[in-house]
């Protein structure tokens, strides 16, 4: 074969395998979830929303127009640790928030923010309600943002060999089951939910946790799953998907990357929640 044969097909070989990634990184995925619920008095549509890290997406906006929320939940690392696109994301927060009341809560890459402070204001001077560990009711919900503050990379060493000390959030839940209707949870961090001992928050009485943060480990292998997430090391168990009746767990798979920049059979998910009275 003649050598400008080789050079040709090497660089048709890189094309495709760059529109194969970029594919993988931005064909948005809609995932539907309805939920019966005595506790609600009206139905209402939830739009739930993570980990964008610092990407603002086009088409996120489309869907939110098409499908018109009564709320928007976003569970974390909406900015990465290194600021990254700050004015940009500050700028579609606004849009978000034009299109329907904003429920935010911080991931771990906020946390790690040496300005951490001047973030969480600015997000909350473009609207979004911000919760740090505390509770927002609405005309169809109480929502109970947690603030876990899992951020340091010495905590996803900790956790995984089980050593972590987890936070007793209890005294938020125990106010929270003090609200007659639909209870929803804002966690940054899915596992949390049942996945460690005394301290799972599927003890409590509420409806509907939402998370994401394990950006539906990465890599999902045919027959295998997802691979890997920080925290719940080889083969996650909670990176996708939903767990449980009441409470129940919904995990986003995310929408942007944080240090490792491909997703692969894993395209970034809007989760859209509809819950209608029982």
């Amino acid at each position: 074969m003649k050598p400008f044969m080789i050079i040709i097909g090497a660089v048709i070989l890189v094309a495709l395998i760059y529109a194969f990634c970029l594919y993988q990184n931005n064909k948005i995925d809609i995932t539907y979830y309805t939920i019966k619920s005595k506790n609600t008095e009206k139905g209402f549509k939830i739009i739930h929303l993570s980990d964008f890290h610092s990407k603002p997406f086009d088409k996120v906006i489309e869907i939110i127009e098409k499908e018109k929320p009564n709320l928007i939940c976003i569970t974390g690392d909406y900015i990465n640790d290194k600021c990254k696109n700050k004015d940009k994301m500050l700028e579609y927060g606004k849009t978000l928030v034009r299109l329907s009341p904003v429920y935010y809560i911080t991931g771990n890459h906020e946390r790690r923010l040496e300005n951490f402070d001047s973030v969480i204001n600015e997000l909350k001077s473009i609207g979004f309600n911000v919760l740090l560990n505390e509770a927002v009711e609405n005309e169809y919900c109480k929502i109970l943002g947690l603030d876990e503050n899992m951020a340091d990379f010495e905590d996803y060493k900790a956790r995984r060999s089980g050593t972590f000390k987890y936070k007793d959030m209890s005294p938020y839940f125990n106010e929270l089951e003090k609200y007659d209707g639909f209870k929803i949870v804002l966690s940054h961090f899915p596992e949390n939910f049942e996945g460690i001992k005394e301290l799972n928050y599927k003890q409590y009485d509420f409806d509907l946790q939402l998370s994401g943060h394990a950006h539906g480990g990465q890599w999902i292998m045919p027959f295998v799953g997802p691979l890997f997430s920080p925290g719940q090391g080889v083969l996650p168990k909670y990176a996708r998907g939903c767990f449980g009746e009441r409470p129940k767990l919904i995990v986003s798979r995310g929408l942007g990357n944080s240090e490792f920049p491909l997703r692969l059979f894993n395209h970034p998910e809007v989760i859209i929640i509809n819950v209608y009275k029982e």
